[in-house]
């Protein structure tokens, strides 16, 4: 329940925070205090340890089912504009972290201590990027819209087994594709 109040915040804090259009020409990692193109890729250490935390993780999931693809095959952040692709991934990467930490209170040993960290870290530098967007801004509408509800119901409407394997199946997309994707800023095409 707690998990869903985080997502409503965000989600309506960022939705207050825009009223303008903002030009879409300017790459995310010129924005003041936003240093987000570092993570264009990850280190092949950092990557490994996502796969052994994901391989070890996914042995371990049971019977779940979804009713929803909560991540959808065609879902693809160059379909937004350059100003949004952040605030999805961000609504993504809070979603991942809630559910990583309650798969790592229940596992045993420290799988997922190393991705943890380096996803909360990814995530503080990201946070940067979204709050020091120009506050004039439009309102989420459309795709974005539509991401981030599906996003925030998700805990509400999805079984924990569901969100875990939803979860772990898209995280070498969230490494690999959309955080590229907004590190690339406006050459992510």
């Amino acid at each position: 329940m707690a998990m869903a109040w985080v997502l409503v915040l965000v989600i309506a804090g960022l939705s207050l925070a825009r009223a303008a259009p903002v030009p879409t020409s300017k790459p995310t990692t010129t924005w003041k205090g936003c240093d987000i193109g570092r993570f264009k890729s990850l280190s092949p250490r950092e990557l490994e340890a996502f796969r052994k935390a994901k391989d070890a993780l996914e042995n371990s999931l049971k019977n779940w089912s979804c009713s929803s693809r909560l991540f959808p095959r065609n879902r693809d952040l160059r379909q937004l504009q350059v100003w949004e692709r952040p605030v999805a991934l961000e609504a993504e990467l809070i979603l991942t972290l809630k559910v990583l930490e309650t798969m790592a209170d229940r596992s045993q040993g420290g799988i997922l201590d190393q991705p943890l960290h380096t996803l909360r870290h990814i995530h503080s530098e990201l946070q940067a990027c979204v709050s020091t967007q120009p506050t004039a801004g439009p309102q989420p509408q459309g795709r974005l819209h539509h991401w981030l509800h599906r996003l925030s119901e998700a805990s509400k409407k999805e079984s924990q087994g569901c969100l875990e394997a939803s979860v772990l199946f898209n995280l070498f997309r969230l490494l690999k594709k959309d955080l590229e994707c907004v590190a690339s800023g406006d050459l992510c095409v």
